[in-house]
């Protein structure tokens, strides 16, 4: 058996705790700090909270002891990103030194750092691919993409038999982590015009571009530029650019329609931070000239520049 430790049990942790549950091989357990999770999780075989109406395979169980984690084979990390470091460093000295930890959250820190480099495991992956939630737990066939050590994307192939998610690989672990923030970005730049024109051609011709700027970011990092080529490059930026389930899109609609590109009203999205973080990394490295997109998306959203200057700087 492949003793499998989910922590986080919220819509993606649960999501795919339940996918890799289709897999008899897999004994899987949901770590959660949330009692009533817990409590439902293993009294009704629900997560009500995340899932309502939902039913959760009977051989998952959920726990809120950390200590779940101590004699796991692989420990998938689908927590906020803000709390890796904190439960990593918590959990190291008492697992196994052959664990794998697989990490599921977005790729950069508040400072721009890697996530993967505060997480202190030998055997670490990032895992990442176009996957909403929800059509993970209907069973929706998808892909995801492996970064880091070759003899852990082949352990993982192992544990991902029967669960009808196809996996890809690239030793590029920062590549790929750094892909699950850019595509966020993108979205909101390709929902705009979506907004605005309605346009099939129009789409293509600003996700084209943003492609070619992923690239270059990427290697701005010291990453592959050929990462952008697997299911959490191209897949991940097509699914959330063009998909109206992502948030990120429809921030970018909403401002394309003319109702607000304030960064600080409404929910919190994830590309808007990206957006910042990038542009001042981007002009300390004296680049500008390779992203005219991402300062364009810059000048709207945090310098009050005209919708009309935005969608001028990016389709012509």
């Amino acid at each position: 058996m492949n003793t499998i430790v989910v922590a986080g049990a919220g819509v993606f942790g649960t999501a795919l705790a339940q996918r890799l549950a289709w897999n008899d091989n897999n004994s899987v357990t949901l770590y959660s700090i949330e009692t009533d999770v817990v409590s439902d999780i293993n009294s009704n075989h629900m997560n009500s909270k995340y899932f309502p109406g939902r039913h959760i395979h009977t051989s998952i169980t959920a726990t809120g002891s950390i200590t779940c984690a101590y004699e796991a084979d692989f420990i998938f990390l689908a927590i906020p990103s803000k709390a890796i470091e904190s439960y990593t460093h918590e959990i190291h000295p008492h697992c196994r030194e052959d664990v794998i930890v697989v990490n599921l959250s977005k790729g950069l820190s508040d400072d721009g750092s890697f996530l993967t480099d505060s997480i202190p495991f030998e055997n670490q992956v990032s895992l990442k691919g176009p996957t909403f939630a929800v059509e993970l737990m209907n069973g929706a066939p998808s892909g995801m993409t492996v970064g880091g050590k070759r003899s852990c994307y082949e352990q993982l192939e192992r544990v991902f038999q029967e669960t009808v998610i196809t996996l890809d690989y690239t030793p590029d672990m920062r590549g790929v982590e750094l892909m699950s923030v850019l595509k966020n970005m993108y979205a909101i730049a390709i929902g705009i015009v979506s907004g605005r024109y309605n346009s099939a051609n129009v789409d293509y011709l600003v996700m084209t571009r943003a492609v070619n700027e992923m690239r270059e970011l990427v290697e701005l990092y010291g990453c592959d530029k050929e990462t952008i080529f697997t299911y959490c490059g191209i897949g991940d930026l097509g699914l959330t650019s063009l998909t109206d389930l992502s948030r990120n899109r429809t921030l970018g609609l909403l401002i394309g329609k003319g109702f607000s590109n304030d960064p600080k009203s409404g929910t919190v999205i994830e590309g808007l931070r990206t957006i910042r973080l990038l542009e001042n990394l981007v002009r300390t490295s004296k680049t500008d000239k390779r992203f005219p997109l991402l300062h364009a998306l810059y000048a709207l959203v945090y310098e009050d520049s005209s919708l009309n200057s935005y969608i001028l700087s990016v389709v012509s």
